[in-house]
């Protein structure tokens, strides 16, 4: 078999086609890995969900690749807590996931990512920063009044009223004693309208007798005194 030569023309066409090709190969592998998945497409809010307190992370990959996703809290730089991770399938519209954290304002958090083979674990930049306001306030008491001088001195009781006599006892009058003694109004009154008392003339009658049976005594004691000096 005779070998023929390659022309020099020949080798030229071909080495740059070469170089095309592998041009292309590198651009359309670059591209695919951008279009497959990229931390840039993941970002994260802290938001308040009623009272309750939620960390929000969205994920805009329109190709799917299903991602995991780590919440850490931090404090001085380094992770405090871990506050949850899930799975995520990005969409064109935007794939969210919540994690319930009663986070306290200005509080910062670290979100990982991670899906093989295009995200081998990266952070979303900037760290997450809570807002200033917390979801829920917490209750003041309300203070107790001080008493003044006047609250605390005791109010004296009202005089409770005089019991009400019933009808029966307050409009009975009492009963009255009957006297044999003459009154002395009647008395008066007789007297101003016949001008001798009805009793005068027993009186009298006894009278007379008194002093009839006083001058038979007399009479009988003399008598007897003059037969004694015979």
């Amino acid at each position: 078999m005779a070998f023929t030569p390659i022309s020099r023309r020949t080798a030229r066409v071909s080495r740059f086609l070469g170089v095309a090709a592998a041009s292309t190969a590198i651009v359309l592998g670059a591209s695919g890995n951008a279009l497959a998945c990229n931390i840039n497409e993941f970002s994260a809010e802290a938001k308040c969900d009623g009272t309750q307190g939620v960390i929000t992370v969205t994920d805009v990959d329109k190709t799917g690749v299903e991602a995991t996703v780590s919440v850490y809290l931090q404090s001085n730089g380094a992770d405090a807590k871990k506050v949850g991770e899930q799975t995520v399938k990005g969409s064109k519209e935007g794939t969210t996931i919540t994690f319930k954290e009663d986070w306290a304002p200005n509080a910062v958090y670290r979100i990982r990512v991670e899906a093989l083979p295009y995200i081998k674990g990266a952070d979303i930049t900037p760290n997450l920063t809570t807002p200033a306001t917390a979801c829920k306030t917490e209750d003041t008491p309300t203070p107790t009044p001080t008493p003044t001088p006047s609250d605390s001195a005791s109010t004296p009781a009202e005089e409770s009223p005089a019991p009400t006599p019933s009808a029966s006892e307050g409009t009975t009058a009492p009963a009255t004693v009957e006297s044999n003694a003459p009154s002395a109004a009647a008395g008066d009154s007789n007297l101003a309208e016949t001008g001798a008392n009805s009793n005068t003339g027993l009186i009298a009658g006894i009278a007379i007798a008194l002093v009839a049976i006083g001058g038979g005594a007399v009479f009988f004691g003399l008598r007897r005194r003059g037969a004694g000096t015979r």
